[in-house]
């Protein structure tokens, strides 16, 4: 291939300044100066503003009514922009939010390579569903791009997006477990015009339609977008009429200035430092059994981040994401951990960092690397990371504490069926319900239970009756599972499982699975606390859960459904025969600090309330809970004292361990549930424990390696770790944790490979 060919399809931000010089002097745009901008009076900002957002709910409400997708009309699993003239986000929905991660990216391609050829004006519309390009994260995510043009200029792009069906490629949708690039999965399409003058073009839209396995369906969603599409053109325009263009371009540019001067300066109250999380990916591909590191560090310094993925594994099979991944990884995380209180024109939030990071990583893959896993993978486990870095760095200040967050549902469960129905039609449907996952503890709150993902902040689980009506499937259970959230002085918030047989089918159906999280939990804890529980899913061969059903009973666990149970790996191919069930149980939400410090009655509410079970709450809360299954306050005090016994003789130290630096008084600053900072004397700092003021190592200096430490099998985490690590990846995995060696509190509790090192988290810049 060329060099030049495939140099046009590396999509990156380009500076403003530059991008406006390389448009094609035939397209004039419309923009206005700094004084405009600065010219809004308060009162009428405020109404342009909330009617721009307006439009991206009004969008949301004309995709769902014309859509025939059950991942748009259940799932919400979509999302929409409207930007200024360049593209640059303005507005963004709350929907999918990693879906418009990107969309700028698109956006600026198309300016660059089409205003010449074929031209863009108005009542245009460009079909995009190449992730290289940008828009999607991969080719499933169809966006449809729509330049706003007014008395001949172009004023603003709306975008539409959502997740479709099927696209073509080697299995049904458009997903393969044993793919090794892309020329396995749906073909990438750059921006192409699929609209011309108003009018649909019908020769590009067969050629759209005639690569999927499921054309009506994908149809109904193309003509959802370009309705969306068409009705935030009209009201933009309406807008315009009314306040004039030059008022609503200022209200615009003034919408990404306020965002992110809002950031900049919670940023600049938090102090200065360097956060290192590191990730993984299991088996990146049918057979696989290795295990591949993504690896963050985040850097502060006054209002600005660095996400330097440095580190980070080479591309491998289908556990990829192009760069448009890694910046949705960064936004998935950052919108709702940094940004929840600041509206969220992404293109001034992300003026506030930037990315740093090799081509050809898992993270970062370059053509044409096999990136139909992308959001469920690589993408999602990067937006794991930044969460996890930016939860510690909220951990630093008493005023930020409240915001601080373990990760959420750390990976997503996917299980895509296909097949035919009764009357021998084709279906490709999944189980969506692992969108309710467990959310990550707080300082002050548990986790909530099966809350959703925080990726996709208005993102639904379909009911079960839906799905049961789309598709050819009978649930026999759907219910929250106790244990799965982390343990932790507050609880992470629990996940759920469900089992479905075939119900209505023609013979047997198709299971891909997709996954990761199985061999060691992707939700970590923060502050000492424990990770969510595994993944684990099962199909069951020759079940007997037809004849219960038959018999008037309803199976309510594996072991009653009998049969042979094969254990799905992290990404899978089975066959469903029809006496077969289906079996998943997600991820959940990691906990945070040290579950001893748990108070004991709220572990009694919880397994009173079936959240937490009579094992975990004497193996992992040290609680002794009475008859009547209140929690006994002497009895508990008494067997957490001997868990610590048991820490201290079951720790071993390293033996090049220094005395610590004995911390002089003074005044404490946080930096999370456990520890502090102290002055030393000498013009530095001693981290010193949070409990018992024990000093740790110095500031600056990778304090964890000299404290005392226990390793021990992944069971250790609770028990949601079902499957043996060895059953899918070659990999020891070992459950980590560290002491205080004044009272062993624990200081950070893992679930990870046994040769990840240990890093410094926090170092000053």
């Amino acid at each position: 291939m060329p060099a030049a060919f495939s140099d046009r399809f590396a999509s990156r931000p380009i500076p403003l300044e530059e991008l406006r010089r390389a448009i094609s002097p035939k397209l004039r745009l419309h923009t206005v100066d700094q004084a405009a901008i600065d010219a809004i009076d308060p009162l009428t900002y405020e109404v342009v503003r909330h009617r721009i957002w307006s439009i991206t709910d009004e969008m949301g409400d004309t995709l769902k009514r014309m859509s025939g997708s059950t991942s748009v009309t259940e799932v919400n699993d979509f999302d929409f922009t409207i930007g200024d003239e360049l593209g640059q986000e303005v507005q963004v929905g709350l929907f999918n939010t990693g879906l418009v991660a990107a969309m700028d990216l698109a956006i600026y391609w198309t300016l660059l390579h089409r205003a010449d050829n074929p031209g863009i004006a108005e009542g245009d519309m460009f079909l995009c569903n190449d992730p290289w390009v940008g828009g999607g994260l991969h080719q499933n995510d169809v966006a449809v791009l729509a330049p706003v043009f007014h008395d001949g200029q172009l004023f603003g792009w709306s975008t539409a997006i959502c997740h479709v069906a099927d696209l073509g490629g080697s299995a049904p949708g458009s997903f393969s477990p044993s793919a090794t690039d892309i020329f396995s999965e749906a073909v990438p399409t750059p921006p192409i015009k699929i609209v011309r003058g108003g009018e649909i073009q019908d020769d590009v839209v067969d050629a759209y339609l005639r690569r999927s396995r499921v054309p009506e369906m994908v149809g109904l969603d193309l003509r959802a977008k370009i309705g969306a599409n068409r009705l935030a053109t009209e009201r933009l325009l309406t807008l315009v009429g009314r306040y004039g263009p030059d008022l609503v371009k200022a209200v615009m540019k003034r919408m990404m200035d306020d965002a992110e001067h809002r950031l900049r300066a919670k940023l600049a109250a938090l102090p200065d430092g360097s956060w290192h999380a590191v990730g993984y990916q299991e088996q990146a591909k049918l057979g696989d059994r290795g295990i591949y590191q993504i690896e963050l560090r985040m850097t502060k310094i006054g209002d600005h981040l660095t996400f330097d993925f440095t580190g980070t594994d080479p591309q491998q099979g289908m556990i990829n994401c192009p760069y448009a991944g890694m910046r949705a990884g960064v936004m998935f995380a950052l919108l709702p951990v940094l940004a929840g209180d600041i509206p969220w024109a992404a293109g001034g939030l992300m003026r506030c960092f930037d990315l740093v990071s090799e081509e050809g990583t898992i993270n970062n893959a370059s053509f044409p690397a096999a990136v139909a896993k992308a959001p469920v993978g690589p993408a999602w486990a990067t937006a794991n990371l930044v969460a996890e870095c930016l939860g510690k760095m909220l951990d630093t200040t008493l005023e930020s504490r409240p915001r601080v967050q373990s990760v959420c549902a750390g990976t997503y469960d996917g299980c895509l069926l296909s097949g035919m129905d009764a009357e021998g039609r084709p279906f490709i449907g999944g189980l969506a319900d692992t969108m309710a996952s467990g959310y990550g503890a707080q300082t002050d709150a548990d986790g909530v239970d099966t809350a959703g993902l925080f990726v996709i902040p208005m993102g639904r689980a379909p009911d079960v009756e839906m799905t049961e009506l789309t598709q050819p499937l009978l649930y026999l259970w759907r219910r929250e599972e106790a244990d799965t959230g982390g343990a932790g002085r507050r609880r992470g918030g629990l996940s759920g499982s469900v089992c479905v047989i075939g119900h209505g089918t023609r013979g047997s159906m198709t299971a891909m699975f997709t996954g990761s999280g199985k061999a060691a939990s992707m939700s970590p804890g923060l502050a000492g606390g424990y990770p969510g529980g595994t993944q684990l899913d099962l199909v069951v061969h020759d079940s007997g859960a037809r004849q219960a059903l038959a018999g008037g009973r309803i199976p309510t666990s594996t072991e009653e459904l009998g049969g042979e149970r094969y254990l799905v790996q992290a990404h899978d191919e089975v066959l469903v025969h029809p006496d077969s069930a289906v079996v998943l149980r997600w991820g959940a939400g990691g906990g945070y600090g040290d579950p001893l410090l748990r108070e004991p009655a709220g572990v009694a509410r919880d397994v009173v309330d079936g959240k937490v079970s009579p094992e975990a709450a004497r193996t992992l809360y040290a609680v002794v809970l009475d008859e009547a299954g209140a929690a006994d306050p002497t009895a508990t005090d008494a067997a957490r004292r001997r868990a610590r016994v048991r820490r201290r003789e079951s720790a071993t130290a390293p033996a090049s361990a220094a005395e610590p630096v004995l911390a002089v008084a003074g005044e404490r600053r946080p930096l999370d549930d456990n520890l502090k900072l102290a002055p030393d004397g000498e013009g530095g700092s001693v981290v010193v424990c949070a409990h018992c003021d024990h000093p740790l190592g110095r500031w600056g200096e990778n304090y964890l390696a000299t404290l005392p430490r226990r390793a021990g099998s992944p069971g250790e985490a609770g028990p949601t770790a079902w499957a043996d690590p060895a059953d899918y990846v070659d990999v020891p995995i070992e459950f980590r944790q560290f002491y205080c060696p004044g009272c062993y509190t624990a200081l950070l509790t893992q679930v990870v490979p046994v040769d990840q090192p240990i890093s410094l988290d926090r170092a000053p810049v």
